[in-house]
């Protein structure tokens, strides 16, 4: 098969619950344990990196690749979700993986994926561990796709593990606390491996010293350490927790031997973008008026950025947004502001909440607006409506970004 054509039978015939939810959710991680030995276990012969959390770790992922490639390390990048074409999960030194390689890969394995019914996830992990392997990567930067314990990334024996932080997100998968949540963020901790703890949270940091001591695992919470100022072209202020945790995480490459120094570091934060074509990070999308995308889609992460947008000082706010249905939008509804003008649309997945009943929600709490069919049309008349001085937002969830983008 070409290249669409596989795509379309990995997304189309596995299960994936990015699209249809609770029912792909796996309960271990034995399928990927038999797609690496089914590969030769190309995970265990490139040195990585990994990262979880709840909010951060796309962003952390990122500006530890640019940072090392800065450095002059060959560095591989896999994330997860994809906002344009399925390559961008899979990088070294910015560049996607070719389709020939996606191709060559699917080809050949094929009717293993088939017979085992691996998921959309599993085949992806499993293709990018080979293709770090074939292309000698100096080291790997692997972000959890979810939780931490069951994800099936972890299966990495990674030389450092980093957590940004714990919220509540996808309770259906990871449990209905940040407690919960925590020991499946906390399950990346492996015996002996140093692991970086972005935010020092009261209720939940004895989960993560605990765990550490059960592994002999050396714990540091990056907020407890002096940070240089550095510029950074990610421009979201929610990105300064970030950057002290990629600041800290550095601090313990360089105990293990990496070659990194102050400007290596400078340059790494002001060309993220650059470096790694990082999308969907308060990206602005036009100027007048002011467009900006961000695919934070939690209650924290969008309290985060709404701190950032109600202080821009700009004159009216617009809200293009459409939310998945793990969230409680319920709650989520009542930190957006009164007086903004809303935009609700249905994000393009199967989980994704219908407009009219999102606009019931808001509508209940004082937040007035109207639905629309795609998220292109809505923040057309969001353009349409706005003023020169007003601000216009879109998000709510990471499919409605990957729609504008």
């Amino acid at each position: 098969m070409d290249y669409n054509s596989l795509l379309d039978w990995m997304f189309a015939k596995l299960p994936m619950y990015q699209n249809i939810g609770a029912s792909a959710y796996k309960e271990d991680i034995s399928n990927i344990i038999s797609i690496c030995d089914h590969l030769d276990n190309p995970q265990n012969k490139f040195k990585s990196i990994h990262v979880g959390g709840t909010n951060g770790k796309g962003s952390t992922s990122h500006m530890l690749s640019s940072i090392l490639q800065e450095s002059g390390y060959r560095v591989g990048l896999y994330t997860s979700p994809h906002l344009v074409e399925f390559r961008e999960r899979i990088r070294v030194n910015g560049e996607m993986i070719p389709k020939e390689s996606v191709e060559d890969f699917m080809n050949q394995n094929l009717n293993f994926f088939d017979r085992n019914n691996f998921s959309f996830f599993e085949m992806t992990v499993g293709l990018a561990f080979n293709y770090f392997n074939n292309q000698n990567v100096d080291i790997a930067i692997i972000e959890v796709g979810m939780g931490g314990r069951l994800d099936s990334t972890n299966i990495i024996n990674p030389i450092l593990s980093i957590i940004t932080n714990i919220s509540i997100d996808h309770t259906k998968f990871l449990g209905n606390s940040v407690t919960d949540i925590a020991h499946e963020k906390a399950g990346i901790i492996k015996p002996g491996i140093p692991v970086v703890i972005g935010e020092t949270q009261e209720e939940i940091k004895d989960i993560f010293i605990e765990t550490a001591q059960e592994n002999n695992s050396q714990i540091s919470f990056a907020d407890n350490f002096k940070t240089k100022k550095y510029d950074c072209d990610l421009k979201g202020e929610y990105q300064n927790k970030n950057i002290i945790t990629v600041q800290h995480a550095v601090t313990k490459l360089q105990i293990l031997g990496y070659k990194i120094n102050d400007l290596n570091i400078e340059k790494g934060l002001s060309h993220v973008v650059k470096n790694t074509s990082l999308m969907g990070r308060w990206q602005v999308i036009q100027t007048n008026p002011l467009v900006v995308c961000d695919s934070g889609h939690n209650e924290a992460a969008l309290k985060e950025l709404l701190s950032q947008i109600i202080s821009s000082n700009h004159t009216k706010y617009h809200f293009v947004l459409g939310f998945s249905n793990d969230k409680d939008i319920e709650k989520i509804s009542k930190i957006f502001p009164k007086d903004g003008r809303y935009y609700f649309v249905k994000p393009n997945v199967g989980r994704g909440i219908d407009a009219n009943e999102v606009k019931k929600i808001f509508f209940k709490n004082n937040r007035i607006g109207k639905s629309f069919k795609s998220s292109k049309e809505a923040l057309y008349y969001a353009c349409k409506n706005a003023k020169q001085n007003d601000f216009i937002f879109v998000g709510g969830s990471t499919f409605v970004v990957s729609e504008i983008i």
